[in-house]
């Protein structure tokens, strides 16, 4: 079942794309064919002479979300409220007072404080309650989180007055604030696993993405640095400019990183340009099902060029390129423009059917149940498209990236499911409630602490969970007592110091880091 949700998942993140830059190509003025003229016609009839009043600009969407959806699985018709969110995601930060709640007995509450963020400046703090926005009550009136989320959020920079109640001092005080912008960081965590061995967590390709990665590596790689370890796991992609700029950080001058093919068959090489590349590391790229469109680009331009290693399992298998064009309103649509092709020349897209969207994202299900995730025999290769890298390594297109270390997942789907709720956004909401019953835990727990010590009283975590979760109905079988001692870790470690903590705590008995770190690195 976690497979479904996953699709679902992707199909929402794949909204992204993979788009040829952030403002190239742009379309010329197009003539009004006839179909067009046909369809103008049919709706002004509808508007004028239907025999109930109808919302044409409803149905046109709905008539440009067919066309679009038939044509392949990555075009797709964004209305205005969707891109805004997608934008946001992409330019890298929003403008609010930067943290993240829950409704809890219909009560704004803090759970997190987002870094650098205007909240985190004035102090707020997890377990706060917001009571009042300027003069906008937020308590006792059903609201629901979108509607919170439009008080809070603005387009500018911008004063709100905040009353606020503490619950760990009983205290009730106003607060004013400025609205400003808010990071919404694309590197996820960057550390030291040990000395010898760096960690950066990519999750989508953004306007900040290359500066981000950039810090990272300024600030982790040593000069005694032998292994870094790019994770991709997730990763949907996104612009391709950054894929470029971090591919070419590890890459000699000149050599290739991607090809992109046009409808109109012109091609182009993006190929490395760096003044000082780290070509004496290894490289590690982390992939899952889930690494999709500029992941595997940056996935690609490595391997083809024998210059690391892919850690994990298959790719997504999306090579096709989307161009972003407006439609008015604020709606738009991602239309596919292109498609990529990885330094030894092929295609790793994988097949699809127009008009069968759903079949082409349930593939990712087919592979569970083929025994792909457990067994790399398993995987479908098509002898007709294989290549050979300079080394003379054999890779295969049409369908993903094969991993170079392929990381097994032996686990059932019922098993996968029940691990994945142990990881969720269930166990966050049980740690802050216990954190909230007696908000001094709090200062019970540092970094250190989180990151090498097991829990103290199982009774009130462990077997708290086990409570929390029958009294909600929800079944959860806690068989792998150490995997939820680890997520209650890491989700303390979230709501009291961020991300990046919490993703080293996930990462202690993570297999795909294991097989990386076990690696005998040998440089091409």
């Amino acid at each position: 079942m976690r497979r479904v949700t996953s699709v679902l998942m992707i199909l929402m993140a794949l909204l992204i794309g993979f788009s040829l830059g952030l403002q190239r190509n742009r379309i010329p003025g197009i003539q009004e064919a006839k179909g067009i003229k046909k369809v103008n016609r049919l709706l002004r009839y509808i508007e004028q002479s239907y025999v109930e009043p109808i919302d044409t600009d409803s149905l046109v969407g709905q008539i440009m979300e067919q066309i679009v959806d038939g044509l392949d699985p990555h075009s797709s018709y964004i209305p205005a409220q969707e891109q805004r969110l997608i934008a946001e995601n992409m330019q890298g930060n929003f403008v609010g007072i930067g943290v993240s709640f829950y409704m809890l007995r219909d009560t704004v509450t803090v759970v997190r404080v987002l870094k650098d963020g205007p909240s985190a400046t004035a102090g707020i703090q997890t377990g706060d309650r917001i009571l009042i926005a300027d003069k906008d009550t937020l308590y006792n009136k059903n609201l629901s989180s979108e509607a919170v989320i439009g008080v809070l959020k603005d387009s500018q920079a911008s004063r709100v007055d905040l009353q606020i109640y503490r619950k760990e001092t009983d205290s009730l005080f106003q607060l004013e604030l400025f609205r400003g912008e808010v990071p919404l960081p694309s590197i996820n965590a960057a550390y030291s696993i040990d000395s010898l061995t760096t960690y950066i967590k990519v999750n989508r390709f953004s306007q900040t993405t290359l500066g981000e990665f950039k810090t990272a590596v300024a600030q982790y790689i040593e000069p005694h640095t032998q292994k870094v370890l790019i994770d991709l796991r997730d990763n949907p992609g996104g612009y391709l400019d950054p894929a470029i700029g971090m591919s070419e950080i590890f890459l000699d001058q000149d050599q290739p990183i991607v090809r992109v093919k046009s409808n109109q068959g012109q091609e182009e090489w993006y190929t490395a340009d760096s003044d000082d590349p780290l070509t004496d590391i290894g490289v590690y790229i982390l992939v899952n099902e889930q690494s999709a469109s500029a992941s595997e680009i940056v996935a690609g331009a490595i391997q083809d060029n024998d210059r690391g290693w892919i850690v994990g399992q298959r790719t997504f298998g999306k090579g096709l390129v989307q161009q972003q064009m407006p439609l008015g309103g604020g709606d738009v649509v991602r239309l596919t423009t292109a498609r990529y092709y990885t330094p030894t020349g092929r295609s790793i897209q994988r097949p699809y059917s127009k008009n069968d969207n759903e079949n082409y994202f349930a593939e990712l299900n087919r592979r569970w149940e083929s025994g792909e995730q457990k067994d790399p025999e398993n995987i479908p290769i098509n002898d007709s498209l294989e290549y050979k890298t300079p080394q003379g390594r054999t890779v295969y297109g049409g369908g993903g990236i094969v991993p170079d270390i392929f990381v097994p997942n032996t686990n059932s789907m019922d098993q996968e499911w029940n691990d994945f709720l142990l990881r969720s956004n269930l166990v966050n909401r049980f740690v802050f409630l216990q954190l909230d019953k007696d908000p001094s835990l709090r200062k019970q727990f540092s970094k250190e602490m989180l990151l090498q010590r097991e829990l103290s009283s199982p009774e009130l975590w462990v077997e708290g969970f086990r409570a929390y979760t029958q009294e909600l109905n929800v079944p959860v079988e806690v068989e792998n007592e150490a995997l939820l001692r680890q997520a209650i870790r890491a989700y303390i470690a979230l709501q009291l110091y961020g991300e990046n903590l919490f993703i080293q705590i996930n990462n202690l008995s993570d297999p795909y880091i294991q097989a990386a770190l076990a690696h005998q690195t040998i440089l091409p």
